[in-house]
């Protein structure tokens, strides 16, 4: 039987299947693994199951002609902490679970474009701080949602599912920047650039994947170029967004707010960005409901069932 280790605790139905086929190790902490853990399971262990955070890099495969590990199921559908060049190198198979996040992270999206445009983790704020001095004709004015202009950059799975709900529930037009040509069952606009596409939008939706190639796309210039009631939503990966740039925009009133999911050295998220009343800010929440987890956890198990059977994983990326 083979020997599979789980990164961190996962949902009793993720561990259970993984029971029923492999001999596992289930690591107890909900940190990310060090580089020496990482180095251990390469040596150790058959399969690994990893996730954000646990950071597999050239560095680390460097250690390894060929390590006992050939197979790292990601859990979850983002995986630019896995060198997947690096690992193929060292004839190491990587997989993702895409689709089983699609819903749960445009739902998210648009929780972040509700709560933002409409104040609503302010109006939180000042609820509970009991200093709500009631209902008045200008208290709290925020952006309406509904007819506005979304730009969603990456319209992949995930920026399709925001766009659909964009349309559908609130009349928004639809506006997009891919690298490649996309359409839709609904209209939509393509720009030719992100700074096209954040002129245009009252509302600018990062979907984008993460990577070296999207690192900071979303710099001064594209921000600069948003206009002053426009809201920045990041869904995707933190460093997608310059953070110090989107900082400074929103201590000078340039935009009108951000809604963010994902930062850009998480856990960590900067005081300044905290501070400020016009970010609303979750905890990397875009796919934290139970059924979610659980039907993520069976496509990294089945990743490593057929990597196993000698089969192709049918979510490989590398």
């Amino acid at each position: 039987m083979k020997r599979v280790l789980l990164s961190r605790p996962m949902p009793d139905a993720t561990i259970k299947a993984a029971q029923a086929l492999f001999d596992i190790e289930v690591r107890d902490s909900i940190l990310p693994m060090t580089a020496a853990e990482l180095r251990a399971g390469f040596a150790l262990y058959d399969g690994m199951m990893v996730t954000l955070g646990d950071c597999i890099t050239k560095d680390i495969l460097h250690d390894f002609g060929r390590p006992r590990c050939r197979m790292v199921a990601n859990f979850g559908v983002g995986y630019n902490h896995i060198d997947v060049e690096a690992a193929r190198g060292r004839g190491v198979a990587v997989t993702n679970t895409p689709g089983a996040v699609t819903d749960a992270t445009a739902d998210i999206a648009m929780t972040l474009i509700l709560m933002a445009c409409r104040r609503a983790g302010e109006g939180e704020r000042l609820t509970r701080s009991g200093r709500w001095g009631g209902w008045h004709p200008t208290q709290m004015l925020g952006l309406h949602v509904t007819g506005r202009r979304v730009g969603i950059l990456g319209f992949g799975r995930i920026g399709e599912a925001v766009a659909r709900r964009c349309h559908h529930g609130f009349g928004m037009e639809v506006g997009y920047w891919n690298r490649s040509e996309k359409s839709a069952d609904f209209p939509i606009a393509r720009q030719d650039t992100p700074r096209a596409l954040a002129e245009w939008a009252d509302i600018l939706v990062v979907a984008l994947p993460g990577g070296a190639e999207t690192r900071h796309l979303v710099d001064a210039a594209v921000i600069g170029a948003m206009q002053p009631h426009a809201i920045l939503v990041n869904i995707a990966r933190g460093d997608i967004v310059e953070e110090t740039a989107l900082i400074a925009a929103l201590e000078a009133g340039q935009i009108g707010g951000a809604g963010l999911d994902v930062y850009a050295n998480e856990p960590e998220v900067p005081e300044a960005l905290r501070a400020l009343e016009n970010a609303t800010l979750l905890p990397h929440l875009g796919t934290a409901s139970l059924d979610v987890r659980e039907a993520m956890g069976a496509l990294a198990v089945e990743n490593l069932r057929a990597y196993f059977a000698g089969e192709t994983p049918p979510n490989l990326v590398n």
